[in-house]
């Protein structure tokens, strides 16, 4: 039986893919149309330039929630190797903390100037809509952020408690 909690399991565990699939499609969809434009009509729209470069800061906040997810930020982790399982875990959950707080912060602060654009009715050059819809990708790519980073640091807390070694993430090069 497919009850709720597959769903959510299924959406907790690809959601971001699924944002990050959908912007890059975006993209390539509004660049290919913009060269035919371009080069076989004579004709470019100033549109296509703003929805491809908008695309392409969701997709960066959205894929900076992605690596929270898997760990895989950047990060030199030769110091790591020399510690026991226990002091890694440390570490992790200490950088996880260190990062909520700042996400916190962040988001804090992005939400703040999505107001300011509202207030003050702010709109893009080439598709006249309001900018606060752009600035939305900030507030959100911090909250996916917040969610994982709770999630890592419940993980990490629990493997703590029984004594496993934590997710150290996936690595892009072994």
């Amino acid at each position: 039986m497919d009850g709720p909690k597959p769903f959510w399991k299924r959406l907790d565990q690809n959601a971001e893919r699924w944002m990050l699939l959908g912007f890059y499609a975006m993209i390539v969809a509004t660049i290919v149309l913009e060269v035919v434009r371009r080069f076989v009509l004579s004709y470019s729209s100033i549109w296509g330039e703003e929805i491809a470069r908008y695309a392409f800061i969701y997709l960066a906040w959205v894929g900076a929630s992605a690596a929270v997810r898997d760990r895989a930020h950047i990060r030199i982790d030769v110091l790591l190797n020399y510690l026991s399982t226990r002091g890694k875990a440390l570490i992790y959950l200490f950088g996880d903390l260190c990062m909520l707080a700042l996400a916190i912060l962040a988001l804090y602060t992005a939400l703040e100037s999505m107001q300011v654009s509202l207030k003050f009715g702010s709109v893009t050059h080439g598709l006249r809509i309001s900018l606060a819809w752009f600035l939305a990708a900030v507030p959100l790519g911090f909250t996916l952020m917040t969610y994982r980073l709770v999630q890592s640091i419940w993980r990490d807390v629990g493997d703590i408690r029984r004594g496993q070694p934590v997710f150290e993430g996936t690595k892009m090069f072994d």
